[in-house]
């Protein structure tokens, strides 16, 4: 066989070159169609979970009463709370001032609401009454605006001096209680009755603070926030405004 014969039937048999697939404009549209299916069906499953959950409700309608009742006391916890909020503040921007025959006359659960609202009054806003059965010695709590905690146990007389004294006993539950159950910088007991000297002389050696009748009347009457009426009190814990 010639030479010329063998590229002719070498290009016979030769195969031709492979065409380039080209992506089919049909799969894009599919895959559009898929998604929009699956909204579709995702919207319908939510549709029918809504009606599911309303027909439910409507069985069990006391389940609507006990939620609008919770809700009802969350929205009444919350207005009264706000209420608080702006009568201390109030308080606070009024000046606040107390006698001492107003303090004498109050009960002494108003008493300690009296010297819950004068630590309002100094900047303490989370200023808080906790006493009461099991107080563990602590009737207010309060944080002052240089972040020292404060623990107050207060006695009040309703005959002033010539009521019952505050005696060392009454110095010992303070003392133990204070800082290791509450947390206290800041131990104070408030009188507006005396206090024994041996009273006077164990809080100097534990480091306890006593407000006495003259204190009180000082603090109450005046402007000036406790802490610069005691002796001796802690530095600030943190800086601020104030500092």
């Amino acid at each position: 066989m010639s030479p010329r014969a063998r590229r002719g039937r070498a290009a016979k048999t030769r195969r031709p070159p492979a065409r380039r697939r080209t992506r089919r404009p049909g799969k894009r549209r599919q895959h559009a169609d898929d998604r929009l299916i699956g909204l579709l069906v995702a919207v319908v499953l939510a549709v029918v979970l809504v009606v599911a959950v309303v027909n439910w409700l409507l069985a069990h309608w006391w389940v609507l009463i006990v939620l609008g009742a919770i809700a009802v006391l969350a929205g009444g916890g919350w207005l009264y709370q706000k209420q608080q909020n702006a009568r201390w503040e109030a308080v606070r921007a009024q000046g606040l001032r107390y006698g001492l025959a107003q303090l004498d006359a109050l009960h002494h659960s108003r008493f300690e609401d009296a010297v819950r609202d004068l630590m309002r009054r100094d900047g303490c806003q989370d200023a808080v009454r906790v006493g009461g059965g099991g107080d563990l010695g602590a009737d207010v709590k309060a944080t002052d605006p240089y972040g020292r905690r404060w623990v107050i146990q207060c006695k009040h007389r309703r005959n002033g001096l010539a009521g019952s004294a505050v005696g060392t006993p009454d110095l010992q539950v303070l003392n133990g209680t204070a800082r290791q159950v509450h947390g206290a910088d800041i131990a104070v007991i408030v009188t507006n009755g005396r206090v024994t000297a041996p009273a006077v002389a164990f809080a100097k050696q534990q480091r306890l603070h006593v407000v006495d009748r003259h204190t009180l009347a000082v603090w109450a009457s005046g402007s000036r926030p406790l802490w610069e009426l005691l002796r001796a009190v802690p530095p600030p814990r943190r800086p601020t405004a104030l500092s």
